[in-house]
């Protein structure tokens, strides 16, 4: 989401910021670029107006200051009111009520209702450890009901038994009543969409929200659909009221206009984000980070947030161990591999990394994606156990059986074993210089609400340390990249 409008950001304020004093004219050929670019990232036209009004009144005020380059300050300015256009402030779903607390999910067919609703079970049911009960509303698409149950089986959350015959209000009663008598907390109520607003949908839900008083009122809206989702937040706030917003699909929006223009139409805050289609895909709204994202400054903190709920902290601390004594093989890699793909993978780490679109063009010619790392896994797998806690015994015929039964080349193989000696190497020297059990402490390049993440992370999980990307992963190796992703070395890839 937002790179095609960070990509021109970025251009129009890495020449900004090499100048040494700015002009009027300066700043404001730099905003009418900014609003170019806004525009076509499908920001609403009233928000782009407003937005560039704010920030030329202030870049070309007092707010200017003379102990920093007036480049950077302007940029510093232009953050801050996207900061403010999306929000200022994190809010997510609110759970202070008398239980069960109703939330009423609400939008147009298509939009993900169904899926985020499922999402939201599983995130309140395992993070927040809330009982809760779905329920689904929906009789008009077929087998919609029997999509939630599925749904609800698969994240081990209990949905409302279906009756057939009945309507929507009743239905709503009925899980109401059966949220109380069981002792839920929450109560999800999953309403019918329509391909377009219509007079039925909104009496439906309106009768629905009246019955069950639901605490939150929840949007979900599609944000592939740019404008049209702006549209459709005016038009359900005005009739039934929203507490919220859910954009669903941002992984497949490279523009990101509806998520900056609906804050600023509807005045209700967006409070999640669904970043794919599994149902741990879900991200919290934070305005800042969000900003960070866009300005190309990363989104370290969401990353460590990401890597506290995935990963597995007693084998974190076993790896660890084994690296302080110098001893790092095979499975010790597959087990990192394996702990990437649950943080996102490659591009959602990259994508929350600082500085990264500077060096974006050279990350898409070494074509890293994460196939790179199934082909890693499969190798690693072919080995024998005494082949990945001994790579030394990897010759020539053994690399030729292990080709074979990874479907890869004897050339892929070789690049992994000097990828695992260098990472091995490397671990080897920071756990005589003790840097291993400092290696969650953080780094200069992380702010202050990082390292408050980073405390309740295990040690010594491949981990968050100066300069931000986990030390040990596989990968990017080369000057101002991360140490040993796979592909990039800083020497030209053939």
């Amino acid at each position: 989401m937002f790179e095609s409008l960070s990509d021109r950001l970025g251009n129009i304020f890495e020449k900004l910021t090499k100048r040494g004093a700015l002009s009027e004219a300066d700043v404001g050929a730099a905003l009418r670029e900014v609003r170019r670019a806004l525009l076509e990232a499908d920001v609403a036209l009233d928000v782009v107006k407003e937005f560039t009004d704010k920030v030329l009144e202030k870049a070309v005020g007092q707010e200017v200051l003379r102990s920093v380059t007036p480049g950077q300050m302007v940029v510093k300015i232009v953050y801050d009111e996207l900061v403010a256009m999306l929000g200022s402030d994190a809010e997510p779903i609110d759970l202070n009520a008398t239980p069960p607390v109703a939330i009423m999910m609400v939008g147009l067919q298509g939009s993900g209702k169904t899926t985020t609703t499922a999402k939201i079970a599983r995130r309140l049911t395992e993070r927040d450890k809330r009982k809760v009960m779905m329920a689904s509303l929906d009789t008009r698409r077929p087998a919609a009901q029997e999509q939630l149950k599925v749904l609800g089986e698969q994240i081990s959350v209990t949905t409302l038994p279906i009756i057939e015959g009945q309507e929507p209000p009743t239905i709503a009663k009925r899980a109401m009543e059966a949220a109380r008598l069981g002792g839920y907390d929450v109560v999800l109520l999953d309403t019918a969409g329509r391909l377009h607003i219509d007079e039925a949908l909104m009496a439906e839900v309106s009768e629905v929200r009246t019955i069950s008083t639901p605490h939150e009122v929840l949007l979900v809206a599609d944000s592939l659909t740019g404008q049209d989702a702006v549209n459709v937040a005016k038009s359900f706030d005005e009739r039934i009221g929203l507490t919220g917003i859910v954009l669903t699909r941002i992984d497949g929006d490279g523009r990101g206009g509806a998520a900056l223009s609906t804050r600023a139409v509807t005045g209700k805050p967006i409070k999640l984000l669904g970043t794919g289609e599994k149902l741990d895909e879900l991200e919290e709204f934070h305005p800042d980070r969000i900003a960070n994202r866009i300005l190309g400054m990363g989104d370290v903190v969401s990353l460590v947030e990401k890597a506290a709920e995935t990963i597995d902290a007693e084998k974190a601390e076993k790896i660890a161990k084994k690296m302080r004594k110098g001893s790092f093989d095979f499975e010790d890699l597959a087990e990192q591999l394996k702990q990437m793909q649950k943080i996102g993978g490659m591009s959602s780490i990259l994508g929350m990394m600082p500085g990264i679109g500077k060096i974006k063009k050279q990350i898409d010619a070494a074509n890293m994606d994460d196939s790179i790392f199934k082909r890693q896994e499969a190798i690693i797998s072919s080995m024998t156990r005494e082949e990945k806690r001994r790579p030394k015994l990897l010759n020539a015929s053994r690399k030729k059986r292990i080709a074979a039964g990874s479907g890869t080349s004897i050339q892929e193989i070789n690049r992994l074993i000097k990828m695992h000696r260098q990472m091995a190497d490397m671990m080897k020297k920071m756990g005589k210089k003790g840097m291993l059990s400092g290696l969650m402490g953080g780094g200069p390049d992380l702010p202050p609400d990082a390292l408050e993440k980073l405390e309740g992370l295990p040690k010594g999980m491949p981990g968050l340390g100066q300069g931000g990307l986990p030390p040990g992963l596989p990968g990017l190796g080369g000057p101002g990249l991360p140490p040993g992703l796979p592909g990039l070395t800083g020497k030209k890839n053939k």
